[in-house]
Order: C-alpha cells, then sequence, then structure tokens
C-alpha cells in the first residue's frame, strides 16, 4: 500500500515569510506550490521548484482567490469565467518555472476558499475543471472526495487525486470543518499521525460534530503555514512506514 504526503509551499512574498519549505521538503513526496495570488511571487515559485528539483519532489500548481491580504482563506464573489481565467493563469505562471527546470507539471490543487468553495458551488468547481482540462487534459486535479467538486472533474473527464487532511478535523458531512470552529485544527503531531493512519488503513476517521466520518484519501495534506507542519509531517510519514504504507507521488 502506498499514499501521497503533500504540503502547500511557497507561500513567501516579498518581505513576509510563511511556512517552512526547507524543512518540509525533505519529508513529503509533492507539493503544492502557490501562484502569484494568493501567496507566492515570481521568485519564490522559482526558489520552490528548484528546492523541490533538489529533493525530487513533485510540483504541483496552488492556485487561489486573488487575495493576498486574506491569504486566499476569505471567499470572493467571482464569475465562473473569472475563475476559469485565474486558474488557467496561475498554472501557466507555475509551469513557465517548471519548463525552465527541466520538471513537469505534476497536478492542481485549488487553495483555501477557493477549494472549499468549488466543494458546495458547482459552477466554481465546474470553472476549475474546465481551467485544468484546457491547459492539460491529462493533468490530476486533487479534490475532497464526495463533493460536487469531485462530480465535476470527473464529468469533465479528469483524472481525480482524493485528497484526506490528518490535520484538519471533519464534520459528519465529510467537509472539512470551518477554522472559526474549536478542535478545528490538529496541532498535536502524534494525534495527527493517528487520524492519518486511520485514513489510509481503515477509510475513516472522528468527525468534530459526533460519529465517525468516511474519508477516501490517495494523498494526505500538510498545511505549510501550520506552525509545527515540519514536526506533523515527520509524525505522519513515520507513523505510515511503521504500518508498511509506502509513502510516494501518486
Amino acid at each position: 500500500m502506498r499514499v501521497d504526503l503533500n504540503a502547500d509551499a511557497g507561500e513567501s512574498y516579498g518581505v513576509y515569510a510563511y511556512g517552512h519549505d526547507r524543512e518540509l521538503f525533505p519529508l513529503v513526496s509533492s507539493v503544492n506550490l502557490a501562484c502569484g495570488f494568493h501567496g507566492g511571487s515570481p521568485s519564490r515559485m522559482r526558489e520552490g521548484v528548484a528546492l523541490a528539483k533538489t529533493h525530487g519532489v513533485a510540483v504541483g500548481a496552488h492556485p487561489g482567490f486573488p487575495d493576498l491580504v486574506g491569504f486566499g482563506r476569505r471567499e470572493m464573489a467571482l464569475s465562473p469565467e473569472e475563475v476559469y481565467a485565474d486558474v488557467l493563469y496561475q498554472i501557466g505562471a507555475l509551469y513557465a518555472f517548471l519548463r525552465a527546470e527541466g520538471l513537469p507539471l505534476h497536478h492542481v490543487k485549488p487553495h483555501g476558499a477557493l477549494y472549499l468553495k468549488a466543494c458546495r458551488d458547482r459552477e466554481t468547481a465546474r470553472a476549475i475543471a474546465e481551467a485544468v482540462k484546457a491547459f492539460d487534459p491529462g493533468l490530476p486535479l486533487v479534490v475532497l472526495p464526495g463533493t460536487v467538486y469531485e462530480e465535476e472533474a470527473r464529468r469533465v473527464g479528469l483524472r481525480v487525486v482524493l485528497e484526506g487532511s490528518p490535520e484538519r478535523a471533519y464534520l459528519q458531512n465529510g467537509q472539512l470543518a470551518p477554522r472559526s470552529l474549536p478542535g478545528s485544527w490538529i496541532t498535536d503531531p502524534k494525534e495527527a499521525a493517528r487520524r492519518a493512519v486511520r485514513m489510509v488503513l481503515e477509510g475513516k476517521v472522528e468527525a468534530l460534530d459526533g460519529g465517525e466520518v468516511a474519508v477516501r484519501a490517495e494523498t494526505l495534506c500538510i498545511h505549510g503555514d501550520n506552525p509545527n507542519a515540519p514536526q506533523v509531517a515527520k509524525a505522519v510519514r513515520e507513523a505510515l512506514e511503521a504500518e508498511g504504507v509506502a509513502v510516494q507521488a501518486f
């Protein structure tokens, strides 16, 4: 058995530093690099691609809403046409740096509020999927299972990769718990590791609002802006490998 371990990364810009890229990259099998809208910049994209090449890590695009001030975590009322154009633009920006280094674009995974909106808003989900298909119909799209986002990605014929988040709490309906809810963020590395193992081996995890929720996961996410993200990633990887689960890019 194997699973991918991904991390959101490359989100620093200018004098503002976010994340722990140099500590995280050796611990994961793929990264989602910010493309300049919610975080990141041309120079940071270049640095992230070079770092990924050094560590042999697969690189995906991490497009978000155009919201540097809010770190892409505030929902924006963009039309489907605007979402399509913004996503396509961001994929192309990262691809330029990958091509310069001789690396392929491995996948696409939207960021923050854009990702969450796609999970419940069919038009947003369709716009993202259509943008990815326009760029490369063979490019995998990372999705939250059981959502309209997954449905629309499949409808346009994309390869979908199902994602679990061991350091985020779930609700019974399968959605990620809003960050405003107490307990929505799992900061203890051992607890995140325990949850990761359950997701991969049992296909389920405890829900914040009671009971358990089914989780189908081909890739597990470590959020790079988590203050102890490297410790969480290390604990998750070690726990998975102790159970005989290989950590490899999908």
